[in-house]
């Protein structure tokens, strides 16, 4: 991501900003950041996770979001953009515009070079801020892996991974399930690729 240099945003300014903009950026303490595109793997990813858990969610009071339902992130004075969020029971935004989510439960990032190392540390640190949120999901591109944080009573996150397309990762905080069978499908690894095929960034 590439910050937009300018004097000091504020949350008002960029959201404003934001709402206009035909691309996304990303918020951190007055800086706003323009978010890269994804790869076709990413893509097939976030879609395939999303239709597996909208389909699971349909019937209940969890309500689940793509891409563009930004996440403010209060205490850290940062607006993301997760790949998948989920919100259950009463849902709160910062106005009277349902495009900003102030209380997920659950929080899903697919992982790109690009930006690993930040979803793995900076970004996950800033999440667990959100009091809401108890869970957070990490799907990788590069094997059949996800790995999984749940957070615990005294505010610990307890770490899981599910790996291999048999594997099945339980959500216990929207009692659901995700088969990596489901959420790779149609993925072709980097690995997997014919050497005379090269791949997306």
């Amino acid at each position: 991501m590439t910050a937009l240099r300018q004097p000091i945003w504020t949350e008002e300014a960029y959201l404003e900003f934001e709402r206009a903009s035909d691309t996304k950026h990303e918020y951190y303490q007055g800086e706003i950041f323009a978010m890269a595109g994804a790869s076709r793997n990413h893509d097939r990813i976030a879609g395939n996770t999303f239709v597996s858990l909208h389909i699971q969610l349909r019937n209940g009071p969890c309500s689940i979001h793509t891409s563009d339902m930004r996440v403010r992130v209060s205490r850290a004075g940062a607006f993301t953009y997760p790949d998948i969020s989920v919100g259950c029971g009463e849902e709160e935004y910062t106005s009277d515009k349902p495009d900003t989510l102030l209380n997920p439960t659950l929080i899903v990032e697919v992982l790109s070079t690009s930006t690993e190392g930040y979803d793995r540390g900076k970004k996950f640190q800033h999440y667990r801020t959100l009091e809401s949120l108890q869970e957070y999901v990490l799907i990788s591109q590069d094997a059949h892996r996800i790995e999984h944080y749940v957070r615990q009573a005294d505010d610990s996150w307890l770490f899981t991974e599910a790996v291999g397309l048999e594997a099945t990762l339980q959500l216990p905080s929207i009692q659901c399930s995700l088969s990596l069978a489901d959420v790779y499908e149609k993925v072709t690894l980097e690995e997997e690729l014919p050497r005379n095929i090269e791949d997306e960034a």
